[in-house]
């Protein structure tokens, strides 16, 4: 036996079928898709349609609020600051800002900006130059003669609209 010469036993694949190729195919003509109307053609989008009951996403009540203006902040807990200026990851001296975070590892992207959280414990005299702080933070680091700079938020750009 050679490999050319191997083949599937005998009805173990079967042929895909050939839509719209003629009557004799036995899915010719309407192609397997019925007659007339919206769902017989291609493109259809009718889905949440229940035949004129209401549909399900309406009669369920709404819940939330999305706030538009929502800030994404990535937090990071003194500790972590810390453990990064033992491992001499973060220089003391210089100014810690979200830069200074992602080059030592500490956060992976900024988000919106960087808002340090009280967790934890500071030992070293450090400036921070980041978009928030909670007052944990701020305390814990001014205790040791630091000091936490709040960059001011970006100025939202009003879009107008010709009529």
């Amino acid at each position: 036996m050679k490999l050319n010469e191997l083949k599937g036993n005998d009805g173990s694949t079967k042929d895909r079928m050939r839509i719209g190729r003629g009557i004799g195919s036995g899915k010719g003509k309407t192609s397997g898709r019925g007659q007339k109307g919206q769902k017989s053609r291609t493109g259809v989008s009718i889905k949440g349609f229940e035949g004129g009951q209401m549909p399900l996403y309406r009669r369920l009540p709404k819940r939330g609020f999305n706030n538009p203006t929502r800030k994404n902040l990535a937090g990071v807990n003194l500790s972590r600051i810390q453990k990064a200026l033992d491992d001499k990851k973060l220089d003391a001296k210089k100014v810690i800002d979200s830069l200074a975070l992602i080059e030592a590892g500490i956060i992976k992207r900024t988000c919106d900006g960087v808002r340090i959280l009280g967790q934890g414990e500071l030992k070293t005299k450090v400036t921070f130059m980041v978009s928030g702080a909670t007052k944990t933070a701020i305390s814990a680091v001014e205790k040791l003669g630091g000091k936490v700079d709040i960059l001011p938020a970006p100025k939202k750009i009003e879009r107008k609209v010709a009529i």
